[in-house]
């Protein structure tokens, strides 16, 4: 069985910064695809079904990644701690 920080820790591997990709906003998976359009998305009342099937190149689990990415932010985690992927 999986433990909480280990799922956590894999998440998380899917929210990546790169300095010349959209500013170094938080993406998934390196892509041109911001945490928080992910976030806007659920916000407006998107199911995670239809996020996907709207957007067929993201991953159940990206959205999970992007809830949790928020959680620990407004926890006021630091970055440091959440384990960001950083890519050159």
């Amino acid at each position: 069985m999986v433990n909480k920080e280990s799922k956590h820790r894999g998440l998380l591997e899917r929210i990546t910064t790169q300095p010349g990709l959209l500013s170094g906003k938080p993406t998934i998976r390196g892509m041109r695809f911001p945490v928080g359009d992910i976030l806007e998305m659920l916000a407006s009342g998107m199911s995670a079904e239809d996020i996907l099937k709207q957007h067929p190149v993201l991953e159940r689990d990206d959205i999970n990644a992007s809830l949790l990415y928020a959680s620990l932010k407004m926890k006021n985690t630091t970055e440091t701690d959440i384990d960001i992927v950083e890519l050159d």
